[in-house]
């Protein structure tokens, strides 16, 4: 699991995070909160895993998402043009705190609450064309159109402009090794495609998200062109990924516990107690952005200095047995009040009553119309993505136990 540098703790090897993501967790429990791991972009990192020290450094002003505080030669992430790059997981207050208000009433329990009814229809006639098959794959067919076609509602995106949405956005989270310029190609094909949207509102405003947040930048000046377009890529991109993953892993973990998936049937009404359970069970981001102390730190005992890449890991803190009893059981009558699945402090997740609001949806949806599903191939072929940032599966195969 590891290998040995003098003077410092073992190397976690991000292989085995893949892998086997709970089982390194409860191993590094046993040894202690904070650990040296070969990072995402393959340079050394600390990887923070206890829930006390988690919560706290998500909060903690310290620890800089900006990447100019990295130490120099000692983070390589993917490198975004800057009419992408200027979004919320690079900045610091004030700037984080002046764009985070500036949408932070999209995503209002009120405005989501408007977009229920909406997202049931689409739900509906997303299991509408798959019923009549039998089989189905639901991460394709029902856990990736569903958020995405609301979060272009939201935005005011049509069907005829979504564009190859999905492809880009698996490009960028886990490219192919046999392709190395397709991360690249990803990004260039992602700002064609905002910037033609961004013109058409601008031409033909109309009264959704994006064409308020063109009139905030237009009118008010209070946001640089490439802090719209960040903004617009930012609330695409997060509001997409992590539903498909929160949606597809809660789907899984209920198949694969049918005293729980039973449970929740019995009573239909602890769905939004299960979401939360759910969440913290297996969430959709294992990590919280990369973080750069911009002065020495002290986590765990551990003394972590100024510029060094640092890890939160959300997944290892959701299963920290000092905060969670028993915490590889899924338990839907658990009080998983605190979980960190859609973070914690500032930078806690903006659209995460959306992401609620959805997968509460898909579920009730999914659960009425088909009483009898499950699952269509040994949990143990089912593929993830291979990937220590995004937690969820290439592919779902069920029997909807339909025809």
């Amino acid at each position: 699991m590891s290998t040995t540098t003098p003077g410092l703790p073992p190397l976690v090897d991000p292989a085995q995070l893949i892998a086997d993501p709970y089982a390194v967790y409860r191993g590094l429990h046993e040894v202690g909160p904070v650990h040296r791991i070969a990072g995402t972009d393959g340079l050394p990192a600390w990887l923070v895993t206890g829930y006390d020290d988690v919560r706290q450094a998500l909060g903690d002003p310290r620890l800089s998402l900006d990447k100019r505080n990295a130490a120099p030669g000692g983070y390589r992430g993917l490198a975004l043009p800057p009419a992408l790059d200027a979004n919320l997981l690079n900045m610091d207050p004030p700037d984080h705190t002046r764009i985070r208000r500036l949408v932070a009433q999209a995503f209002t329990p009120r405005r989501v609450e408007q977009l229920r009814d909406p997202t049931r229809k689409t739900a509906d006639q997303l299991l509408d064309a798959i019923a009549p098959q039998g089989r189905a794959d639901l991460i394709a067919a029902y856990a990736a159109p569903l958020p995405i076609t609301v979060i272009c509602e939201l935005l005011g995106v049509t069907p005829a402009d979504r564009g190859d949405f999905r492809a880009w956005t698996d490009a960028l989270i886990t490219p192919d090794p046999a392709r190395p310029t397709q991360a690249k190609e990803a990004v260039g094909s992602m700002l064609a495609f905002l910037t033609r949207l961004i013109a058409g509102k601008r031409a033909n405003p109309a009264d959704d998200l994006l064409s308020a947040l063109i009139a905030v930048r237009d009118e008010e000046d209070r946001l640089s062109e490439d802090e719209l377009m960040s903004l617009a890529f930012l609330i695409l991109f997060a509001g997409y990924e992590n539903t498909v993953h929160l949606i597809g892993n809660a789907t899984l973990a209920l198949l694969s516990h049918p005293d729980q998936l039973q449970a929740l049937r019995s009573d239909p009404g602890r769905l939004g107690a299960a979401v939360e359970e759910l969440a913290r069970y297996d969430g959709p981001a294992p990590l919280a952005i990369r973080r750069f102390p911009v002065e020495d730190i002290t986590i765990g005992g551990v003394t972590i200095p100024v510029g060094d890449t640092v890890l939160l890991s959300l997944a290892a803190a959701q299963r920290d047995p000092r905060r969670f009893s028993q915490p590889d059981r899924l338990d839907i009558s658990r009080d998983s009040t605190g979980h960190l699945a859609l973070g914690h402090g500032i930078h806690y997740c903006l659209g995460a009553p959306l992401a609620r609001m959805e997968t509460e949806i898909a579920l009730a949806a999914l659960l009425d119309r088909f009483p009898h599903l499950t699952l269509d191939t040994p949990p143990d072929e089912l593929r993830w993505r291979p990937s220590i940032r995004a937690r969820g599966l290439l592919s779902l195969p069920v029997h909807l136990g339909v025809g």
